[in-house]
Order: structure tokens, then C-alpha cells, then sequence
């Protein structure tokens, strides 16, 4: 597929750009989100503005990243929209969310996020995760069946727990492939993340668990006993409740992060 030449800018496959032009799932996003005057509120990859627009005549001022010099300069150039906006021309994957938030005033996130990066992308939030309030994403409809899926499902894996382990996920609304321009060739939804004050269930470790993860899912077919063999014994799984015998599918967030702190001094860093 060629780049598609959209309100006179080229949408760019290497920036993953489908730019949202249906009034009708813009204005239920905007809905959605529910933004309010003082909001402190951060979109990533604003595009043509779809939602900035709506979202902007809401609020007193909205910081918007954007990596494509030629988008961050049209929005400059916006007389409606420029006065309200601070533009921070940054790859989102490398931005430091702590400069817009902080614990007290923590920042509210939405955004069209490209399919390419969204997964490191959310990863990325999630370890700023006590500086983030909210957060409202247009993503794949699979990644948001995986993000909210419950063990003892095909969709659930080490997305759906480390995404579980940091926030509360609701799915929102699906988005079909006609409301973008060019059109994807997946049917989008829209995702609220709303990251824990206090946890659930906490680790000692955060690279602990993923590392524990990985492990499990690397080769989900196999049993816990075989993908964690060699560093925990069928007596230590049975004493967390844990099946030797179920697989990575089988296992909940709390028992992952049991086995997370339970394996905190093994060294599993060099087979994952």
C-alpha cells in the first residue's frame, strides 16, 4: 500500500499513521475520556487533530507529542488549536512522563496509538505508571482482548499480567476499520487503563516477574514443572497452590507474583 495523501498530508506506513475521521466514535472517544477544564492531560500522536480538537475546546491547556516534524508543525500553525497547546516534538517511547506529572498531579494519557509500537509503548507507561491517572487508547481489538484477558484463555499471556500487575482494564468500544483513513486492515477498540494507587498483589522486584514470565510463556505449551525446571521444585510450586502439572495459561497474576518473589535470588537473567 502506497502512503495516502490525507487533509494534504501524507499518512507514513513507517510511522504506523491511520488517522481517525469518523465524527461519530470521535465524539464517543471524547465522551470516554470525559476531559474537564484542569485537567492535566497528555495526547500521543495527535495526527490531524481528530481528537485533539474535541478535546482541546474542553480543557484550559493539553500537551500533545508528536514525532512527525510535519504534524507538529501544522498544529503549531493552528490558530484554534495553538494557544492551548504545549507541543513536545519526542518519540513517546523515550519520553519522561514525570516532567508533565507527579504523584499529586498525576497526568491524564489518551491517544490513536500506532499498531507498531503500542505494546513498548503501554510498557513504557506502566513504569511511570505513579505519575499517569488514566489512560484511553485506540489499539488493535486482539492487543485489547489480551489485555483483558482472564486465565485459562488463548489471549491471556504476559501482556494481559504485567498490564493487570500495574492497572484496572476496561475495554470501551470497538472502532471498525471504516472510521480511519487509509483504512487498517483490523477492527480497532478503545481501552481505559486506570493504574492502582495500591496494587493488588506486589513484587519485590518488577524485573523479577517479567522475568518469571517470560519463562512461562516462552514455550506455553509446556507444563510449569518443565519451563520453570531447574529453579523450582514441584514441592515449592505445590506449597503456592501452583499444579506442577498446569501450564503458563493456567496461572494467576497473584500466583505469578508468589513465584516471582519466591525465585528473587535465583539468578534467571541468562535464559531469558
Amino acid at each position: 500500500m502506497h502512503d495516502l495523501v490525507t487533509q494534504g498530508h501524507t499518512a507514513r506506513k513507517r510511522f504506523g499513521q491511520n488517522f481517525l475521521q469518523d465524527q461519530n466514535v470521535i465524539a464517543n472517544i471524547v465522551r470516554a475520556i470525559n476531559p474537564e477544564a484542569d485537567d492535566n492531560i497528555v495526547e500521543i500522536g495527535p495526527g490531524l487533530a481528530a481528537l485533539t480538537t474535541p478535546v482541546s475546546e474542553k480543557v484550559n491547556k493539553l500537551h500533545v507529542i508528536e514525532l512527525d516534524r510535519d504534524l507538529a508543525k501544522r498544529l503549531r500553525e493552528n490558530p484554534f488549536l495553538a494557544p492551548k497547546l504545549e507541543i513536545h516534538e519526542a518519540d513517546a517511547l523515550k519520553f519522561d512522563f514525570s516532567t508533565l506529572g507527579t504523584k499529586e498531579n498525576p497526568v491524564r494519557v489518551f491517544g490513536n496509538l500506532p499498531y507498531n509500537i503500542s505494546t513498548p509503548l503501554m510498557i513504557h507507561l506502566f513504569s511511570q505508571s505513579s505519575v499517569i491517572k488514566d489512560m484511553h487508547f485506540m489499539l488493535q481489538k486482539e492487543v485489547v482482548t489480551r489485555l483483558a484477558a482472564a486465565p485459562d484463555s488463548k489471549e491471556y499471556g504476559r501482556l494481559s499480567l504485567i498490564t493487570q500487575y500495574y492497572c484496572k482494564v476496561i475495554p470501551i468500544m470497538e472502532v471498525k476499520p471504516g472510521a480511519f483513513r487509509p483504512a487498517p486492515k483490523v477492527t480497532s477498540a478503545v481501552v481505559r487503563l486506570v493504574p492502582y494507587d495500591k496494587k493488588p498483589y506486589e513484587v519485590k522486584d518488577i524485573r523479577k516477574l517479567e522475568q518469571v514470565l517470560a519463562l512461562a510463556f516462552n514455550q506455553r505449551r509446556k507444563t510449569i514443572h518443565n519451563s520453570l525446571r531447574g529453579f523450582i521444585s514441584d514441592e515449592e510450586l505445590l506449597s503456592l497452590g501452583i499444579n506442577p502439572q498446569l501450564r503458563a495459561e493456567n496461572i494467576t497474576l497473584q500466583q505469578y507474583c508468589c513465584l516471582a518473589d519466591m525465585l528473587l535470588d535465583k539468578n534467571i537473567d541468562e535464559t531469558v
